[in-house]
């Protein structure tokens, strides 16, 4: 099976959200069919939705993969899981460990469950920032380039987070 190249956004608002980010990170590396992982700068940003919850630690992290987007999923949902997630059914909720495939390849998935490009994914900084410092070339089909994106999309207190704090 040839591989795709992956992206996944990564965020934090509860907990200690550095920690729960590098856990992440070493853990995706761990993944069966995952290679090559390289992950941009942290970013500090304003929550998304409700304001009276702690601001967000976000991430993206690149990777090879040799497997669907439908097999990454559940075990992406299980280190959410593993890391103190529950499901909430009200959107934007604080958590300490938020993964979302941002990009599959070329692909494009609709599906109940999983929709790549995330839908999301030219609308928001702290996705599209970390994206842009890990390819700024980068394509997302049917939306541009990620440079013309962050040039349009709205902004969430979008700060680099000092890595030495």
């Amino acid at each position: 099976m040839t591989s795709e190249l992956v992206y996944v956004a990564l965020g934090s608002n509860l907990g200690d959200r550095e920690q729960h980010l590098q856990r992440a990170l070493v853990e995706i590396t761990g993944l069966p069919g995952v290679a090559d992982v390289r992950s941009s700068s942290v970013y500090e940003t304003d929550p998304m939705g409700p304001q009276n919850q702690p601001d967000y630690l976000n991430a993206v992290c690149a990777f090879h993969y040799s497997g669907t987007a439908q097999s990454l999923l559940p075990q992406l949902q299980a280190l959410e899981a593993s890391h103190g997630r529950v499901k909430a059914t009200q959107r934007w909720t604080a958590r300490p460990l938020d993964l979302d495939i941002l990009l599959f390849g070329e692909q494009r998935i609709n599906e109940p469950d999983l929709q790549v490009p995330h839908v999301g994914i030219g609308d928001r900084s702290f996705v599209l920032w970390p994206l842009r410092e890990l390819n700024p070339n980068l394509l997302v089909p049917g939306k541009g380039s990620v440079a013309d994106l962050c040039r349009h999309c709205q902004r969430f207190g979008i700060r680099r987070f000092n890595e030495a704090s």
